[in-house]
């Protein structure tokens, strides 16, 4: 096997770029936000208005984690004033939001070091990452590499901001049916303990009505094969050690929002019935008493 020619990949300013500006940065991380490194996260603000003025660059979240990611862009090299404005933005969400866990995130071409200490100084007190993005051209192909320069420290989320009502047609896209068919099977079951429930159709999530009231006890994210979902129920130690024995597929607990998460494909639902109409039963219980 011949061994292939190393190449030299070629920095790209973006900042000294006419088309390749920050505009152009925003759109891509729109597009595919996986591109700074954080996970498969969903947009849900782009130059999101805040209440005091100014515009956050980018609003992302793990849904499965009920975390939220405030992100400011800047081309060049990283200064006092993007720091600032960083901290505030996510300060400001977290304020209206405090349901889900925040994280400032600082991209900029290049975090010098003067700012590097700063920035790690604030981690300390500050959920907050700094991600170093590059523009590369190799062979006249054109890539961005983003390199996490300050990562979290060891930190220690309720119903969810509803969002835009949607219809069914724009989760069978951005899901599937085959999930959608995973969640009308719920419901079946979810009607045996309160009958005349229906899917709340959201942007982001997918919660239960009756009569035009929201009562989400339990809610839906479907995916492509599997559908989350949250029973809205106080932790306990028994109920978790029973479900950890089930043999479903656990997400770690929401403490904030108090939901047990799980990821629901169709052979769970065959197998297991009686453990979700427990957990459909106690979520009811619980939320009909709060």
């Amino acid at each position: 096997m011949a061994v292939p020619d190393l190449v030299t990949p070629k920095i790209i300013s973006l900042k000294n770029d006419s088309t390749l500006n920050e505009r152009w940065l925003h759109e891509r991380l729109v597009e595919n936000s996986s591109l700074l490194g954080l996970g498969e996260l969903e947009v849900r603000g782009s130059e999101r208005r805040q209440p005091s003025g100014g515009r956050l660059d980018l609003l992302l979240q793990d849904v499965e984690a009920s975390r939220r990611y405030e992100v400011e862009i800047q081309l060049g090299e990283v200064d006092e004033s993007h720091i600032i404005r960083t901290i505030e933005y996510w300060d400001i969400e977290r304020r209206r939001y405090p349901q889900y866990e925040h994280t400032a995130v600082i991209v900029a071409e290049d975090v010098t070091s003067r700012f590097l200490n700063v920035i790690t100084l604030l981690n300390g007190a500050i959920p907050l990452i700094a991600i170093q993005i590059k523009g590369v051209e190799v062979n006249g192909a054109f890539t961005l590499i983003a390199t996490r320069v300050v990562d979290l420290t060891t930190w220690g989320t309720e119903e969810e901001d509803e969002g835009e009502t949607v219809d069914r047609a724009h989760w069978e896209r951005k899901a599937s049916k085959g999930s959608l068919q995973i969640m009308d099977r719920l419901v079946e079951l979810i009607n045996k303990v309160q009958p005349e429930l229906i899917p709340n159709y959201k942007k982001h999530h997918i919660g239960l009505a009756s009569g035009g009231v929201a009562r989400n006890f339990v809610t839906f994210s479907p995916r492509k094969a599997y559908v989350l979902t949250g029973f809205r129920i106080p932790q306990d130690e028994e109920l978790t050690s029973w479900l950890n024995k089930t043999g479903l597929e656990i997400v770690a607990y929401d403490t904030r929002s108090r939901y047990y998460r799980m990821h629901v494909r169709q052979s769970d639902v065959d197998d297991h019935e009686d453990v979700f109409i427990k957990l459909i039963g106690k979520a009811h219980d619980a939320y009909t008493v709060r």
